[in-house]
C-alpha cells in the first residue's frame, strides 16, 4: 500500500518545525535597523562584536603570513584537521595555558564551525547539554537545528555573573552528556575564579560530563595581571576531565572575517578517544576550513603579541566609561566586565527589554541588543553593550540612551 500524504507530513513542515527556536537576537535587529536606515538617519551600531569596523586593525604580520600562502599558491583545499604548522602552533599554545592532556587539535571555519561539530559529535535525540543562562546565542541556535531541547543553568549576577553552581548542579540529569562554559562570557564579561573553576570541574567529573570551554576572548583580559585576574583554562585544572577548549583568531587576534577557529580536546584518552573519531567524520565531510589563512594560526600564537597592549588598554578604558556611566543612570545598573568587550546592564522599567532596543533604535538611532535575546532570569530586564566604540562615540550613544529613558520612563 503506498502512504498517503497525511501519513508522510510535508518534510519542509517538519523543518520548519525544528527551526521555530533558532534565533539570532545580535543579527535579528537587522531589520529595525535598516527601517531607520531608510528613513535617512545614521545607527550607531553597538550590537557586534567586530573590532574592525571601528579602531581596531588585524595585526600585519598575519596578513603578511596570509599574502605569502597565497602567493604561494596556498589556494586549494588544506588537510581536514589543519595544516601541519596551524596544528602544531595549537599545541604550543595548549601547553602555554597549561593544558596537559592534549589528545586531539583541528581548526574550523571559525571557532562556531567548532562548537557546531562538537555539539553534532556530542549528542543524541532524548540527551541534553546544559548552557549558561544568558549565553552566546550559537549554542541554542545549534541545539534547535539538532532537535535538542535547550537547557540552561544560570548566572549569578550578584555574584559577578559566575556560574550557579547550586542550579548548575541540580540541573544535571541521567540525560546530561555535557556542559557549555564561556569564559570571559559574552554576553557578561564574566572571568571565572579559580574556585569557581575547580567546583565545575569536580562536577563534570562526577557526572561524567565533557566541558565544552569556549575561551575564544582569553586574551581580552581587562583587569590587572594579578593571579585573581589572571585567565585559568579550565581544561588545565582538569587533566582527566574530557575538555573541548574553543579558540580562534576572531577576537584576540582582530581578524573575525577570516573566520579562522581551532578545538583542544583533552582528558583521558581513553574516554575522549570515541569522541575524538566522530569529530574527525565531520571534518572530513565538510572538507577544511579556510586555506590560505591557516597560516595566520603559527604568525598569531608564535609571533608578536605587541596588539594586546594597545587593544586591552583602549577597552579596559572604554569599559570603565561604560560602567561608570550604567551605575550613575537611574533605572540601570551594571556588574564591571573582566573580560572581553560587552557590558550587560539591567534595567527597572515596565516593559520588555526586546520593546526597549527596538524602540531606543527607532527614536535614538543607537542599536543594542536585549538581554531576552540572550537568556536571563524571568522578570529580570538587560541589554547588552558592546564597548568597542571610541570614547568621544560612546560617550554620544550613552547621552541618547539616557535621554531615550528619562522621555519614556518618567
Amino acid at each position: 500500500m503506498i502512504p498517503t500524504h497525511a501519513q508522510h507530513p510535508n518534510p519542509r513542515s517538519r523543518s520548519r518545525q525544528r527551526l521555530d527556536n533558532v534565533r539570532y537576537a545580535i543579527r535579528d535587529l537587522a531589520s529595525v535597523a535598516d527601517e531607520v536606515t531608510k528613513q535617512g538617519h545614521k545607527v550607531l551600531s553597538l550590537n557586534v562584536g567586530d573590532p574592525n569596523i571601528f579602531d581596531f586593525q588585524t595585526p600585519p604580520h598575519l596578513i603578511e603570513a596570509v599574502y605569502k600562502a597565497m602567493r604561494e599558491n596556498r589556494n586549494g583545499y588544506a588537510p581536514s584537521p589543519g595544516i601541519p604548522e596551524a596544528l602544531e602552533s595549537i599545541r604550543a599554545e595548549a601547553a602555554r595555558k597549561g593544558i596537559t592532556t592534549v589528545q586531539d587539535v583541528f581548526v574550523t571555519s571559525g571557532a562556531s564551525e567548532a562548537v557546531d561539530i562538537c555539539l553534532t559529535a556530542l549528542v543524541n535525540p532524548g540527551e541534553s547539554i546544559l548552557t549558561p543562562s544568558p549565553d552566546y546565542p550559537l549554542y541554542s541556535a545549534v541545539l534547535c537545528k539538532l532537535g535538542i531541547p535547550v537547557a540552561t543553568y544560570d548566572l549569578n549576577e550578584d555574584d559577578g555573573w559566575q556560574p550557579d553552581l547550586f542550579d548548575l548542579q541540580r540541573k544535571i540529569t541521567s540525560r546530561t552528556r555535557a556542559l557549555v562554559l564561556i569564559n570571559p562570557n559574552n554576553p557578561t564579561g564574566a572571568l571565572c575564579s579559580r574556585r569557581m573553576l575547580e567546583l565545575v570541574a569536580d562536577l563534570a567529573r562526577r557526572n561524567n560530563l565533557v566541558i565544552l570551554a569556549d575561551e575564544i576572548y582569553d586574551k581580552l583580559i581587562l583587569n590587572d595581571d594579578s593571579e585573581k585576574d589572571a585567565h585559568i583554562s579550565i581544561a588545565a585544572l582538569a587533566p582527566d576531565v574530557p575538555v573541548v577548549t574553543f579558540g580562534g583568531l576572531s577576537k584576540n587576534y582582530l581578524a573575525p572575517g577570516w573566520r579562522i577557529g581551532w578545538g583542544i580536546v583533552s582528558g583521558n584518552t581513553n574516554a575522549v578517544k570515541p569522541y575524538v573519531e566522530g569529530i574527525h567524520r565531520l571534518l572530513r565531510a565538510r572538507l577544511c576550513a579556510n586555506h590560505p589563512e591557516q597560516y595566520a594560526i603559527k604568525a598569531a600564537l608564535d609571533g608578536p603579541q605587541d596588539h594586546l597592549v594597545e587593544t586591552r588598554a583602549k577597552l579596559r578604558a572604554r569599559r570603565d566609561l561604560t560602567v561608570q556611566w550604567c551605575n550613575s543612570t537611574p533605572r540601570m545598573r551594571c556588574v564591571s566586565p573582566r573580560g572581553a568587550f560587552y557590558a550587560f546592564p539591567s534595567l527597572e522599567i515596565n516593559e520588555g527589554d526586546d520593546v526597549f532596543v527596538k524602540e531606543l533604535c527607532r527614536q535614538k538611532h543607537v542599536l543594542v541588543v536585549h538581554g531576552s535575546g540572550f537568556g536571563q532570569k524571568p522578570g529580570s530586564r538587560h541589554f547588552r553593550i558592546v564597548f568597542l566604540p571610541d570614547e568621544p562615540t560612546l560617550t554620544k550613544a550613552y547621552q541618547s540612551i539616557a535621554d531615550f529613558m528619562a522621555e519614556r520612563y518618567k
